[in-house]
């Protein structure tokens, strides 16, 4: 009888399950009924990381590097080749993924002036009323204390990548030494293994620190990459001509990428704003792996500094800096993404478990010269997203619609039986998953950008994409339009807003920005008028 109590007690409480007619008693005997006849309900396993963009990820590009444990979900699964976020930047896109919201609406629109607000209806609150487990471990970067799981433990802020701290349910800080991803995957494992009833189903939210700035590497992994010279993007000395807010940011290369911080360049003398902070994170290290990754760093920084380069050997040489490090660190998120599949197999969950791999957005490889993200551009909007499908989802190879990251939290909850509420804006993926095609889907998506003046200084902007073009609006202390063909113009180098020919293609993306902000209630052109 605890059973029951424990799950079926949980399930009637979704409306999902409750009967049309009957006493309480004819509820529970149906309910109990229900319960033994049910197909039981599948698991769900969410990988998140930060800033890993599909160029980098084999199953999407094979220019750079490979990822064979990334590319077995893929394999296995689906491989969605439109998809993207509603706000490219780690908290908001979090807060998107945990409410099934745009930022306006769940009220986390940026990491410089925002605490998401816990009360507030989650996906994980929802499982958990339907009776799921559910655990998130690693990066959580809302501010405020997790809300709606059984179990957490978590990285403060940004995390580190060598003995980090993680944050537990009792609020008390511990260090844990290792490699921030391996540890991460560690305390996942144990959560399945050890703390988690195994007749319940569950949700685990696996959210890895990799690959964001700092690319700090496995010391195993320091000379992997060193004799690889990637290849240049072909944008890599864009002069963002006819855009105002591309050639305002401060996200290049070769001007904003710090010598010291970004590509490990330290010397004893090294006074760049962000050396002390560099010094930091590496002095985490205990002294006999310092040592070691010093003496990896030191004939590169001596090198470096005798060449003294300029101009465009320095970007270029930066690029392969940045390029090798971003790679190393992605290594070992493939591995553990490998842990984390062999243990599913090995204890045969995997025909019942959805296992998804994404990230919080994409990521500058170079692209326009850039690193870092913001941007409503393609490298950025844009974010990779595998599934590998349980037994009863059909679907196999690439998913070719428009879905947007407010999508998780729908589908998951219709994976699992539950009422999607009427409230948030995203939609199911679970027809796409079954291999269906609707004819009904949607054709454009709305992408809003708050936080600015802040770092890298990307304008604020909202925009429309649809299948082949993309309008974006600049605002606050800039008003720039711009207007792009994907098709013809897939890098988004030419903006066409206010050319001759594309004024029907204007008017009509005007139109569905215009009910995309309405359907979601986005008050900001409202805003602006009233400031005008």
């Amino acid at each position: 009888m605890k059973l029951f109590s424990q799950t079926v007690l949980c399930s009637l409480a979704g409306a999902a399950f409750l009967p049309a007619t009957g006493n309480a008693t004819d509820a529970i005997a149906r309910g109990l009924a229900d319960e033994e006849n049910r197909p039981q309900r599948y698991n769900i396993v969410y990988i998140m990381t930060d800033d890993h963009t599909a160029q980098m990820m084999s199953c999407y590009d094979r220019r750079h590097i490979e990822t064979p444990n990334l590319d077995r979900i893929a394999a296995d699964g689906v491989r969605f080749v439109n998809s993207f976020v509603a706000n490219s930047i780690s908290g908001p896109s979090r807060a998107c993924m945990l409410t099934g919201k745009h930022s306006h609406a769940n009220g986390f629109v940026s990491n410089e002036s925002s605490v998401f607000d816990g009360s507030q209806q989650t996906m994980p609150k929802l499982l958990q009323a339907a009776g799921y487990q559910t655990a998130i471990v690693g990066k959580w970067h809302l501010i405020s204390t997790p809300t709606g799981f059984d179990y957490w433990e978590i990285l403060p802020g940004q995390g580190d990548y060598y003995n980090p701290s993680f944050i537990q349910m009792d609020n008390k800080r511990v260090v844990r030494k290792g490699y921030v991803t391996n540890i991460i995957t560690d305390l996942s494992l144990d959560w399945l293994e050890n703390k988690r009833d195994p007749d319940k189903p569950f949700c685990l939210f696996i959210h890895h620190k990799a690959v964001h700035r700092d690319w700090l590497p496995e010391l195993k992994y320091l000379s992997l990459y060193e004799d690889k010279t990637f290849a240049l993007p072909e944008t890599f000395y864009d002069t963002y001509e006819g855009r105002k807010a591309a050639a305002a940011q401060k996200m290049s290369i070769l001007k904003d990428m710090d010598i010291v911080y970004d590509t490990k360049m330290h010397l004893p003398d090294s006074n760049t704003p962000l050396a002390a902070t560099y010094r930091a994170l590496i002095s985490r290290l205990d002294p006999a792996d310092r040592k070691r990754y010093e003496e990896f760093y030191r004939p590169i920084t001596e090198e470096f500094y005798r060449r003294n380069l300029k101009g465009k050997e320095l970007a270029e040489w930066k690029y392969q800096r940045y390029m090798r490090d971003y790679a190393k660190v992605v290594k070992s998120l493939d591995d553990n993404v490998g842990r984390v599949l062999d243990y599913l197999e090995k204890k045969g969950m995997l025909d019942n478990t959805l296992v998804v791999y994404t990230s919080d957005q994409g990521f500058y490889m170079g692209e326009h010269g850039w690193f870092d993200k913001r941007f409503m551009y393609e490298e950025s909007m844009s974010t990779p997203l595998v599934m590998r499908l349980p037994k009863g989802l059909n679907a196999r190879g690439d998913i070719r619609q428009l879905v947007q990251n407010i999508d998780y939290a729908p589908t998951f909850l219709d994976l699992a039986g539950v009422p999607i509420p009427a409230d948030m804006h995203g939609v199911s993926l679970l027809p796409l998953l079954r291999g269906e095609q609707p004819a009904d889907w949607r054709k454009s998506l709305y992408y809003h950008f708050y936080e600015y003046p802040a770092e890298h200084m990307v304008k604020r902007h909202y925009g429309v994409r649809t299948e082949r073009y993309k309008l974006i609006h600049f605002y606050n202390d800039i008003d720039a339009w711009e207007l792009y063909d994907l098709e013809s113009d897939p890098h988004e180098m030419h903006n066409l807003y206010g050319t001759p020919g594309y004024e029907q293609v204007t008017t009509d993306l005007l139109q569905e920005l215009h009910r995309l902000q309405e359907q979601y209630a986005d008050p900001i052109e409202t805003e602006l008028q009233k400031k005008q």
